[in-house]
């Protein structure tokens, strides 16, 4: 099972690399099955175009490597830290892409204008404060700043989605660059409008129990 589940890491590393989501060897993935207690995660420092099932690296959920093997992202610690605080999420993809970068720079976070991140992430992309690169305060503001949505930024670095499967997770990073770059000109136009709290319920709630070809819930 894990063989399967290292080499969907493998294609959705290369996916992330063809949309323009990372460069080189920026960013990192990782994914875990239901019941499992062990996820796999992408090795440190290593080009996504190169990667074999066997580069992926399976660690249990305190970040620590279970067997031999490649050395784990240093992010490593992050990812950790939501599937213990989240049981709902299976994979976790951490990307670099532009427009979504620039609100980290800025350390502004994605208002929640379009229907289609309300569906997804369930309310506004927020920032989490600073910390530096693989360090557990990184993965406790991510964890703050997250709560129960599918998409935080980390302030001065970048984006991190969470979804039921990497398709998802997958899904949702080229929304919130989507949304991003949207927010971004659309200030340029003039203040753009939230949706109010309710509509996002129950935008959040029809993508959950209607939206797609019976996914797991």
């Amino acid at each position: 099972m894990l063989l399967k589940l290292k080499q969907m890491v493998v294609e959705y590393g290369e996916k992330i690399v063809k949309e323009g989501l990372v460069v080189a060897t920026w960013g990192n993935l990782s994914a875990r099955e239901e019941d499992e207690k062990v996820f796999v995660i992408t090795p440190s420092g290593m080009n996504y175009t190169v990667l074999e099932p066997e580069d992926i690296v399976a660690v249990d959920f305190t970040g620590n490597p279970v067997g031999p093997g490649r050395k784990s992202s240093v992010e490593t610690p992050m990812h950790a830290a939501i599937y213990r605080a989240r049981p709902d999420v299976k994979a976790i993809i951490h990307t670099h892409s532009i427009n979504a970068s620039a609100c980290a720079a800025a350390r502004v976070e994605i208002p929640c204008i379009m229907e289609d991140m309300a569906s997804m992430v369930g309310g506004p992309v927020k920032v989490a404060e600073y910390a530096p690169t693989g360090t557990q305060k990184l993965a406790d503001n991510v964890l703050a700043a997250l709560e129960d949505r599918n998409a935080v930024i980390l302030a001065n670095h970048g984006v991190v989605t969470v979804g039921r499967c990497l398709e998802e997770a997958f899904k949702l990073s080229l929304m919130v660059e989507k949304t991003a770059e949207i927010f971004i000109k659309s200030r340029i136009l003039g203040q753009p409008y939230s949706l109010d709290r309710d509509e996002v319920c129950h935008l959040r709630d029809f993508y959950r129990s209607c939206y797609g070809q019976n996914m797991e819930k």
